[in-house]
């Protein structure tokens, strides 16, 4: 398991939970994230993720959300250090 306690939605392990710090795009992506009720302050558990940069499912509000690759690498996350 990787020792960062900081790194991207997509670079987390599945499994691996953790509160979002930040999203790393503009207001466009901040909105569209925030709809989904994904917004800086909220736990997230990573549910799987696809190879080659592929779709990234994650838990947030007891839902399942799917977010492409690219998006999934502008959302920051401080990881919970007792997972």
């Amino acid at each position: 398991m990787s020792q960062e306690t900081q790194l991207t939605l997509g670079r987390m392990e599945v499994g691996q939970t953790g509160t979002i710090i930040q999203i790393l795009g503009g207001r466009g992506l901040t909105q569209r994230l925030e709809a989904l009720g994904i917004r800086p302050g909220k736990k997230v558990t990573k549910i799987s993720s696809m190879l080659f940069r592929g779709p990234v499912t994650l838990r947030v509000n007891h839902t399942q959300v799917a977010l492409g690759f690219g998006m999934a690498n502008k959302i920051l996350i401080e990881i919970d250090k007792s997972a």
